[in-house]
């Protein structure tokens, strides 16, 4: 009888861009609902930590979204495309079989 494959690490890039980009995207969430409360020269640790995890990619996303948009707005929408990116590179990984389903998990 074979061996199914081991859930986590047969399919480890599967889960290590899923959850990256799933720890992108709720941190630009959070930096939105954040930067009510903080100014944006905060010197707090909480409010630093976020920049420092999402400013790349809001800057990236801002690059592209027209000027039309409010700066305000920039990780909420940044948060949009994380989602996004994280579906489609779910199903990428899916179609090309480099991800877990459930009937290669049954024994037998």
């Amino acid at each position: 009888m074979e061996q199914p494959p081991h859930f986590i690490l047969s399919f480890l890039p599967f889960w290590v861009g899923t959850y990256l980009l799933a720890v992108l995207a709720w941190t630009c969430l959070g930096r939105f609902v954040l930067q009510a409360m903080v100014s944006p020269g905060s010197r707090n640790y909480i409010w630093r930590a976020f920049q420092l995890l999402t400013g790349w990619w809001i800057a990236a996303v801002g690059f592209v979204t027209p000027r039309a948009i409010a700066p305000l707005f920039l990780p909420l929408i940044a948060a949009f495309w994380a989602f996004g990116l994280r579906y489609a590179f779910a199903l990428t990984m899916f179609a090309l079989d480099l991800a877990p389903r459930l009937s290669t998990m049954q024994g037998g």
